[in-house]
């Protein structure tokens, strides 16, 4: 939400961004255990069924009510890449909704950050550096800049333990 803010999303912009945080992966509901739970490397195949839950999650919260418009944009798009690279779209630069944009560096910097299955958690320092290193391909550089403004004023563990998105669910407008 900091970043959003940061960045000018404010009012109902601001809130379908926090929306599309909270749903984003939704359409991992339909993504068989076998291929998201999978330990090793995916296959061409799996990483084709991983790949549609941005399209199968957008589709899902479609159906809900109550929702924004930018909300679908998130969920959508969150997978897409600066220099078109990403998916389910293709979308490159600014075809990318800021929305989308400014949720992406949150959820890769979380999943760094992270242990999975396959991988170590990355100490905060070695994820700032991937983001920096990935400013112009993955992510819009205007993003990373102010990912990296704001990231030292931000209470990583309140965010990651939903403190923080508390806070700012009740003072959204």
């Amino acid at each position: 939400m900091a970043l959003g803010e940061r960045l000018g999303l404010g009012g109902q912009r601001l809130e379908a961004l926090r929306q599309g945080a909270s749903l984003h992966d939704i359409g991992k509901l339909t993504i068989p255990d076998a291929v998201l739970l999978k330990p090793g490397k995916l296959t061409p195949e799996e990483w084709a069924v991983m790949q549609s839950h941005a399209e199968r999650g957008a589709a899902i919260a479609g159906r809900l009510r109550g929702l924004l418009p930018g909300t679908l944009d998130v969920i959508r798009s969150h997978h897409e890449k600066w220099d078109g690279s990403g998916y389910p779209d293709g979308l490159a630069g600014e075809a990318i909704p800021l929305a989308a944009r400014v949720f992406a560096i949150c959820d890769v910097y979380d999943a760094l950050t992270q242990a999975r299955p396959y991988k170590r958690a990355w100490s905060h320092g070695e994820a700032l550096a991937e983001l920096q290193a990935q400013s112009g391909r993955h992510f819009d550089p205007a993003v990373v800049a102010a990912f990296l403004e704001i990231v030292e004023t931000v209470d990583l563990a309140a965010v990651s333990s939903g403190e923080a998105l508390g806070e700012a669910r009740s003072t959204a407008p």
